[in-house]
């Protein structure tokens, strides 16, 4: 049960960084928003969707070629991402639920991903 658990947790942090990637590639301004900080130059919203996407691509390939021990280890240091989004959000003016219910949330879940990919 523990690897259904672990193996489908990691496939969905790692689809839905790749969804958000693509939302901030094709709707920039929107995804922005609802990064929790407002954003006016399109370049960086751009990085933002590449960076986000080859993540969660590098962690499906990952998955599949290398599995569960080098996923773990990539979701550990990919957790580092969202910690940081939360303390950007928190110092250019974005609201606290924004920061700790979106951003830390989600470095929260990527951790306890990368355990349940340790303990198989």
């Amino acid at each position: 049960m523990i690897t259904v658990v672990a193996y489908g947790l990691a496939i969905v942090l790692n689809l839905f960084i790749i969804f958000i990637g693509a939302r901030f590639l094709l709707v920039p301004e929107a995804a922005a928003a609802g990064y929790g900080v407002p954003a006016t130059a399109s370049a960086y919203l751009t990085v933002k969707g590449v960076r986000d996407l080859t993540y969660g691509l590098v962690g499906l390939a990952l998955l599949a070629s290398a599995g569960a021990p080098a996923e773990a280890w990539f979701m550990l240091v990919v957790a580092i991402a969202p910690f940081g989004d939360t303390l950007i959000v928190l110092r250019h003016g974005g609201t606290k639920a924004v920061a700790f219910g979106i951003h830390f949330a989600t470095a929260v879940t990527v951790l306890i991903s990368a355990a349940l990919l340790f303990a198989l």
